[in-house]
């Protein structure tokens, strides 16, 4: 997740005329509140952060793509971890929570928690899922979690979805990992392809 300089901030709002209805967007840099790196969807000037922006329900749920140079970005952090966002989850979600930390302290929360917790926005519906990354060093850790996960998944009162982010930085979705497929699809900075599971983790 990455801040951008309010003053470039303020020329991009001034560029982007499809933006101009959207108060949220006005203060969003001075507030210290983030944006998020993506994969490019095409191609673009590389010179040029490819970045996203969520906002929240009450704004219509728009997802929107922003690019600033890297200049224009004043600093660069992982997304929070979930143990400092369960103070904003549901507390029907918070024995669930508990769980998923006692299992890995460091994992972290993306999605509707994780902007609510960064902006003080109200992005959380009763229909919002849990979304989180689990760094992994290796097939055995991997499937161990996978399996404790799906036995905490079962009781929650919300969808847990997210990502086991391999050593070498690609994201395989934990319910696919749990799978029996001998290919699985792995998501990287610079695209998304099928790999063998040896491939990702020894």
């Amino acid at each position: 997740m990455v801040r951008a300089d309010p003053s470039a901030w303020t020329g991009m709002l001034a560029s982007r005329r499809d933006l101009a209805d959207e108060p949220l967007l006005i203060g969003w840099a001075e507030r210290r509140w983030p944006l998020i790196v993506r994969r490019p969807v095409c191609k673009y000037d590389l010179r040029a952060v490819p970045l996203g922006l969520a906002l929240p329900p009450a704004s219509g749920r728009r997802r929107l793509e922003l690019r600033f140079s890297r200049e224009d970005l004043t600093d660069c952090a992982a997304p929070p971890r979930l143990a400092e966002a369960v103070g904003v989850a549901p507390k029907a979600w918070r024995k669930s929570i508990a769980s998923l930390i006692a299992l890995d302290a460091e994992v972290r929360c993306f999605g509707s928690l994780a902007w609510q917790h960064l902006t003080g926005l109200a992005y959380l519906t009763a229909a919002s899922d849990l979304d989180l990354l689990w760094r992994v060093a290796s097939t055995r850790a991997a499937d161990a979690l996978a399996a404790q996960i799906a036995e905490i998944a079962e009781r929650a009162h919300m969808r847990i979805d997210g990502e086991f982010i391999t050593p070498g930085g690609l994201g395989v979705q934990w319910r696919e990992w749990r799978s029996a497929a001998r290919e699985l699809v792995a998501k990287g900075h610079d695209g998304v392809r099928l790999l063998e599971r040896a491939e990702l983790l020894q």
